[in-house]
């Protein structure tokens, strides 16, 4: 079974001649929405998904503006709306060293340099200057976690593990 990861949601349309607004969730749109790239698109409610190919793509404000084969007008294009776009798990390149894919941090479980258990990770926040994972611990509480080098101090994404050193402060 092909597994799939998000890049984006059509959120709604722009325009008259089928342009369609998404809200981008990859670190690279420029490449994912590149024309004549394929991707593909989960329409709400329907349980086989649908090729597509990129026509034309432009950022406008914090979105991507998209138009796809055979979308041409507003009426094709307010049925995409809410419809998840996705590409194939096997056609991600890989990340230099020490660069991960949300989807392989999700999930992991972080412990201190003395193994005890801190929590899982469950969202990764944009801060710009870094990345910060929301970690739940054992009680439900958020602890939030900046992903940089002095305090992360090893992810090992097969095994779901991440170790970090717990500075004064870092957890509530």
């Amino acid at each position: 079974m092909t597994e799939y990861l998000n890049v984006g949601k059509i959120v709604n349309t722009h325009g008259v001649q089928g342009e369609l607004r998404v809200m981008s969730v990859t670190d690279f749109a420029e490449e994912r929405f590149q024309v004549g790239n394929e991707l593909t698109m989960f329409k709400p409610g329907e349980t086989k998904p649908t090729k597509v190919k990129i026509l034309t793509h432009r950022q406008h404000k914090n979105f991507d503006l998209i138009t796809l084969e055979n979308v041409y007008n507003l009426k094709l294009a307010e049925e995409l709306k809410n419809s998840e776009l996705k590409i194939e798990k096997d056609r991600v390149q890989a990340l230099p060293e020490g660069e991960y894919y949300y989807h392989e941090i999700l999930g992991c479980v972080v412990f201190a340099e003395d193994g005890s258990k801190i929590g899982e990770v469950k969202e990764v926040l944009e801060t710009g200057a870094n990345d910060v994972w929301v970690v739940k611990d054992a009680k439900g509480k958020d602890q939030l976690i900046p992903f940089i080098p002095s305090i992360v101090l090893e992810v090992d994404v097969a095994e779901k593990r991440i170790v970090i050193e717990v500075i004064e402060g870092l957890l509530s």
